[in-house]
């Protein structure tokens, strides 16, 4: 990813809550395919990755239930909020990508949806694996108890 204080580079959406629910095994970064009205409104910041989820379907990698608010300026060439949207990666992710959820039963999640330092819309997908309860307590616990030594450390010196 560019350097956060590149000009151009600039967070669009970004789903929190996925390193809380899925345990991360590696990220990659890729492409996506949108509209003239979609790139406008994520300039504006109108987007939406909390819900998604991506998919390897037929050798193509897509993005699903991702929402894109619509911009207003574009009457009769607007777009849909929630359509499918196709992600591009190389072939040899794509092949790894669908090794991983079909075979190891790992789910694609997104992390976020960015502007890099060119301008493009780039996505970070994620191959992960759902946490149970008692290891998003655990996570919780780990993460409580680093805050906890943090305040400690800096009370004391």
């Amino acid at each position: 990813m560019a350097q956060k204080s590149d000009p151009n580079y600039k967070i669009i959406a970004e789903n929190r809550r996925a390193r809380y629910d899925y345990a991360i095994e590696y990220d990659l970064e890729c492409g996506i395919m949108l509209m003239g009205s979609e790139v406008k409104s994520l300039r504006v910041g109108q987007a939406n990755i909390a819900e998604s989820y991506a998919t390897v379907e037929d050798g193509e990698l897509w993005l699903v239930n991702s929402y894109i608010a619509p911009y207003k300026q574009a009457k009769t060439f607007g777009h849909e909020e929630r359509r499918r949207r196709k992600l591009l990666a190389s072939r040899r992710e794509l092949a790894r990508l669908w090794a991983a959820t079909a075979k190891e039963g790992m789910t694609l999640v997104p992390l976020v949806m960015y502007f890099n330092h060119r301008g493009l819309v780039k996505m970070k997908i994620a191959v992960a694996k759902g946490k149970k309860l008692a290891d998003k307590r655990a996570t919780e616990a780990k993460r409580d108890w680093d805050k906890q030594k943090r305040r400690l450390l800096k009370e004391h010196g």
